[in-house]
Formats: C-alpha cells, sequence, structure tokens
C-alpha cells in the first residue's frame, strides 16, 4: 500500500488534544469577549446601594440597565474592562447610537455622577427618577413638584415625610399598624400631638382615615435647617431647600437662554462642565465664553431634571444640579435579584420584577 503524501502525515501529526486548562481558558476568554461586548453595546447590571429609591427600588436590588432604550453610549476612555484602571489624559471620541425611544417623565435612569471630576464615563453610577423634561420650568412648592405649573403628585411607591397630628396628644400611633402600612420610620416631636412617618401618599391617607387623627399634612423643612439647605442647594445663596425649590427653567438642546445676573450660577456651570467652554463673569457684570463677551447661550445637549422616589433621603438635582444626555446610561428595567442584608437572605419575591 502507498504511502500518504509527507504534508498529509505532518498535518496528521500535528492536531493534538487540546489540554483541559487550554479548553477552560478558551472558554473563559469566549465568556469574557462576550460579556464585554454585550455590557458596552446592549445591557449593564447595577446594584441599588443606598435607599434615594425607596420604595420602589431597595438597597440590595440588582438591575438590569438598557442601553439600547436611550441609544448605546460609545465608550470615552480606554481602560481594562470591569475595571477601574484606564489610560489617563486619553479620550476617545465618542458618539451615541439612536435608541428606540427618547428619555420619558417617570423613567428611572442610571447615569454617571455630574459633578464627579472623573471622565464622563469613569464617574460614580448614579440612579434617579426623571421628574423635570428639556425646556421645562421646574419647581418644588411645600414638597409639590411642578412642570410648567402642572402638578406631579408622588407615585406609587414615592414616599416623604408627612407630619401626622392627633387629635388627642396623649394617643400613641400603633408601631404594627404603621409597619402593616408599610411605614418604615416614625419619630416624635416637640409638639406632643404631632408625629412625624415616613410614608408612601396611600399610607398618609389610610392614617388620616384613623377616627383620632385630625389631619396629615406633608412635613416641611423648618426656618431652623432653612439656613443650612441654603448653603448646599443648587445653586446655593437664593433661600431654597429640598421642600422649597425654584424655579429654574431646565436647558434643551438647541434652545437660547439670556444670561442674566439672576441666571449666571444655574447655566455659567453647565457651559463649564459639561458644554467643555470657559467662562467667566466680568467685574462690569457681563459674561465671557472663552474669552468672547456674550448675552446668551444656545445649548448643545439635552438636559434633566431628577429626584429620588425616597424624596427626603435623596441627594439629586435639587442639591448637584441637571443630569445632561451624555451622562445618561441607560434605562433600568428589571430587578434580576435581591439580596435582603438585614435578614440574610435573599428576596425572592422581588427576582424579575420590572421597574416602572
Amino acid at each position: 500500500m502507498a504511502a500518504p503524501p509527507a504534508d498529509k502525515q505532518g498535518s496528521a501529526r500535528s492536531k493534538k488534544p487540546k489540554s483541559a486548562l487550554r479548553e477552560w481558558t478558551d472558554a473563559f476568554l469566549y465568556i469574557l469577549v462576550i460579556m464585554v461586548i454585550v455590557r458596552t453595546l446592549f445591557f449593564d447590571l447595577f446594584r441599588i446601594p443606598t435607599p434615594s429609591m425607596e420604595k420602589s427600588l431597595l438597597v440590595g436590588d440588582y438591575l438590569f440597565v438598557s442601553k439600547i432604550h436611550y441609544g448605546t453610549r460609545t465608550p470615552l476612555t480606554l481602560g481594562i474592562p470591569f475595571t477601574p484602571v484606564y489610560v489617563r489624559d486619553f479620550l476617545l471620541p465618542h458618539t451615541r447610537f439612536p435608541g428606540f425611544t427618547n428619555v420619558k417623565r417617570g423613567d428611572a435612569i442610571v447615569f454617571n455622577f455630574p459633578p464627579d471630576g472623573q471622565p464622563i464615563d469613569r464617574k460614580t453610577h448614579y440612579i434617579k427618577r426623571v421628574v423635570g423634561m428639556p425646556g421645562e420650568r421646574i419647581e418644588i412648592a411645600n414638597k409639590m413638584a411642578y412642570a410648567d405649573g402642572n402638578a406631579l403628585p408622588l407615585g406609587k411607591n414615592m414616599q416623604q415625610y408627612w407630619d401626622v397630628r392627633k387629635s388627642d396628644p396623649r394617643m400613641q400611633l400603633s408601631g404594627a399598624a404603621l409597619r402593616e402600612l408599610g411605614v418604615s420610620d416614625f419619630q416624635t416631636t416637640s409638639d406632643m400631638s404631632v408625629v412625624r412617618v415616613q410614608a408612601t401618599r396611600e399610607a398618609a391617607e389610610a392614617i388620616e382615615s384613623w377616627s383620632w387623627i385630625d389631619r396629615v399634612e406633608p412635613s416641611i423643612v423648618r426656618e431652623a435647617a432653612a439656613e443650612y439647605y441654603d448653603m448646599v442647594m443648587y445653586p446655593s445663596g437664593r433661600g431654597y431647600t429640598p421642600d422649597n425649590f425654584g424655579p429654574v427653567t431646565i436647558p434643551a438642546k438647541g434652545r437660547s437662554v439670556a444670561l442674566t445676573q439672576e441666571n449666571w450660577e444655574i447655566y455659567g456651570p453647565v457651559i463649564a462642565r459639561y458644554e467643555g467652554h470657559a467662562v467667566r463673569q466680568r467685574s462690569d457684570g457681563g459674561f465671557e465664553v472663552d474669552g468672547a463677551p456674550v448675552t446668551s447661550w444656545t445649548f448643545r445637549q439635552d438636559y434633566y431634571f431628577v429626584m429620588g422616589d425616597n424624596r427626603d433621603n435623596s441627594e439629586d438635582s435639587r442639591f448637584w444640579g441637571f443630569v445632561p444626555m451624555d451622562h445618561i446610561v441607560g434605562k433600568a428595567v428589571l430587578i434580576y435579584f435581591s439580596w435582603d442584608k438585614e435578614a440574610v437572605l435573599p428576596r425572592f419575591r422581588r427576582f424579575f420584577h420590572v421597574i416602572r
């Protein structure tokens, strides 16, 4: 019998089976590549670290965040995936692919924390709910939010502090009854007839229906605390508090505003931080952008006003300003896992819960 050609013999000898280590390494690399592609282009994962969105989202909830809803944002920095390591002082040209929907009021969005000094995609992730849309005039009066004069009442799972006034100061609120309504926090006050509770609107209305309750009303920041808030609100020095804020007009793409002494502290930081220009107010009261005198400014992107669902326990746009469109990562769409740290158990009822 004739021997096979030499090249075929050599090829047969070279095909050695892969070792178990090589097979596991290849499988790991394939999975890693797929994860990088999927998490870069389609969705990301996020864990709720604080109670600012309770009761809608709980500490320990793990979320799927859709990047394709508003359009995937391409990377801005070059670094090692899933680590904080990246090349400093080097930014990639970036864009946002078309999405299949726009940002809407009421959306729970994940975004990069605007005041953070890092490159956009390296800033800390935050999650809040969209309250004000680009171009709207937003105001909060005695805890009620208004957009262009239209009231925006608390949603189903949103909560705040309420003052519960008892008709008889000697009566005591039942902790068991409050917990049954989902009230997680209640406090006594200097007035024996008033108890402060953290509750949803539905729970507050239920408490008000009790025969010995005179009334339940929003708990408003008192004058003693107003001085502190005057220093930490956005912008400072206007007498704003978390419960009485604005009105301010949210910047919108393509919309021009006249720059004045009254609004410079609102829009000057936006032009500098998020529009990427050097700004200055002259000694004569005029304004400069990149060294040129200006009397108005046309914004290059949309901005949003966001708040936490746990209104009295949330650091949001009331404190640091607007969220630029280029800072938005995506829309929170699904809770895929939830861990109760206090019970040291999973919250099985929250698995695969759609976020509204």
